[in-house]
């Protein structure tokens, strides 16, 4: 018997060949990210044929140079290596635009260019538009895309966006950029991109709820005691990144979009069908429910705000977060934030999400953990050392992408002794090969019109909504929160541990 779950999922999966135009293409992100993303996918035969990638920057290069710098770094950063026989192939396929990103005369040689393409591989007209470039530029590319028709595509055929983060930089902001895409692309053809989504393990989030009925059950108030959310990094400000850093900070640049993005799959309820807007109608209702800190008490409470000064990391010596290139000396900019959130409905009423994000933190590390009650003690209480807690379920988004369950177990012996034991599950070890890079399977959807992984309007207004209101007590308010500190190569504050021991809960040891 035909299963129809499978058949949808066959059908979602069906990428379709295209012409493939990124914007900002002599960037880092092209680079080091989008470019081996598409070369990993020709290794894997996963590339539709006949794609076509036109890279479209301002500075002067020929074809031949623009693939030269692309292909030395994709010798470095390929998840799969270099083949230079696949290479050869593959950069046939890839070509450079010169052209101002204001300049629509740019667009309209672009326009005619991709119809030369098209008429040389039969009339092929599918065009996939990859805004890349620095968020200053969004709107003038969205608008020439409009001006020289590239937005509309010929019969039969589509035409889509697909807009890097930061989308927008407060809600205004968000609405305008909304606004300008809507009058440019339909919602159907908009994919706002979070390439954590495109982590196996975030993907595994839901097939693990739902397709395992031990877990759902247990998926709830009554039998989860708590949920964190750690994002840790070790890198500080390298490569010139603190003039935008100082500017964005540790709330908006991370909390906004992936770590809320991560909750939002953790808390939904089971979607009426695997559609993108059955899931995404889950995940919005859960942005929505998130009770509001808008008060600076409430915030003050609820959220814990640093800086790093000066410490080691890897026994190298780094300076503080205000030492920094290109950050303010006097900078009240967040390099390190911790929130408690509550989900306010039936499932999660009174269960906190505890989430964190920082910038020089002992290890790189991004995870979810759900701990689940402790059971009682009355049977074991009088055992030496007692039970050594609950049930702990961790996911791991990064960098070791796997599965792990603490239980409580017996020492071997003749004494009566418990130890936690972990079950654990890897994705390279069990399936004999690593996971693609995010950017891969994000790719592959886009050119299948598939937006199950990618925001929706209302998603990313609402996520922007309740960061909002954080901002304006930190920036706004008469009395601000205080700035806390941690040392560099330390797990944070000792003000975001102090908020948690409130709940009689402790961060999890990475």
């Amino acid at each position: 018997m035909n299963n129809p779950f499978q058949e949808e999922l066959v059908a979602r999966s069906s990428a379709e060949p295209c012409s493939v135009v990124i914007f900002g293409a002599t960037g880092d992100l092209t680079h080091r990210k989008l470019i081996p993303a598409l070369y990993n996918l020709e290794i894997d035969g996963e590339l539709p044929p006949g794609v076509k990638i036109i890279g479209f920057a301002r500075r002067e290069k020929s074809d031949e140079v623009f693939r030269e710098g692309l292909e030395e770094l994709n010798k470095d950063v390929s998840r799969s290596g270099h083949d230079p026989e696949v290479w050869a192939d593959f950069e046939k396929e890839v070509y450079y635009h010169q052209s101002e990103f204001q300049d629509v005369d740019g667009y309209k040689r672009l326009a005619e260019r991709l119809d030369e393409i098209d008429r040389e591989r039969g009339g092929k007209g599918n065009r996939l538009f990859y805004i890349a470039s620095a968020p200053e530029f969004f709107d003038d590319i969205l608008l020439n895309l409009k001006e020289a028709g590239l937005n509309q595509a010929s019969e039969g055929f589509w035409s889509r966006v697909i807009v890097e983060k930061p989308f927008g930089t407060d809600l205004p902001s968000a609405q305008h950029l909304n606004k300008v895409v809507s009058g440019t692309f339909e919602e159907k053809d908009t994919y706002r991109i979070d390439h954590y989504l495109g982590k196996e393990t975030a993907q595994n989030i839901m097939v693990l709820r739902f397709a395992n009925a031990i877990f759902e059950p247990l998926w709830n108030k009554q039998s989860i005691e708590q949920i964190q959310i750690t994002c840790a990094e070790p890198l500080g400000m390298e490569g010139g990144r603190g003039g935008y850093y100082d500017k964005s900070g540790a709330l908006r640049d991370m909390v906004q979009n992936h770590l809320l993005q991560l909750l939002s799959l953790v808390a939904m309820e089971p979607p009426t069908d695997l559609s993108a807007d059955g899931v995404r109608d889950e995940k919005v209702k859960v942005i929505r429910s998130l009770r509001q800190w808008n008060t600076p008490e409430l915030v003050a409470e609820n959220v814990v705000r640093a800086q790093y000064t000066a410490g080691h990391i890897n026994g190298k010596q780094v300076v503080g977060y205000r030492e920094e290139d290109r950050v303010n000396p006097e900078s009240q900019t967040e390099s390190y934030v911790s929130l408690r959130c509550f989900v306010d409905t039936w499932r999660w009423s009174g269960v906190p999400f505890y989430v964190r994000m920082g910038k020089r933190l002992p290890k790189k590390a991004t995870e979810i953990s759900i701990h689940f009650k402790e059971t009682p003690s009355v049977l074991f209480n009088a055992l030496p050392g007692g039970v050594p807690g609950g049930n702990v379920l961790v996911l791991r988004i990064q960098p070791d992408e796997g599965i792990s369950l603490r239980m409580n177990s017996k020492l071997p012996g003749t004494s009566l002794r418990m130890e936690p034991v972990k079950m654990d599950f890897r994705y390279a070890t069990s399936f004999g090969k690593s996971s693609p890079e995010a950017y891969e399977r994000l790719l592959l959807d886009a050119m299948a019109g598939d937006a199950t992984l990618f925001a929706r309007r209302d998603e990313v207004e609402e996520a922007w909504k309740f960061i909002d209101q954080i901002e304006k007590a930190w920036h706004q308010s008469s009395d601000p929160p205080a700035m806390a500190e941690y040392v560099a190569g330390s797990w944070g504050p000792v003000e975001s541990d102090e908020m948690l021991a409130t709940e009689e809960n402790l961060w999890r040891r990475l």
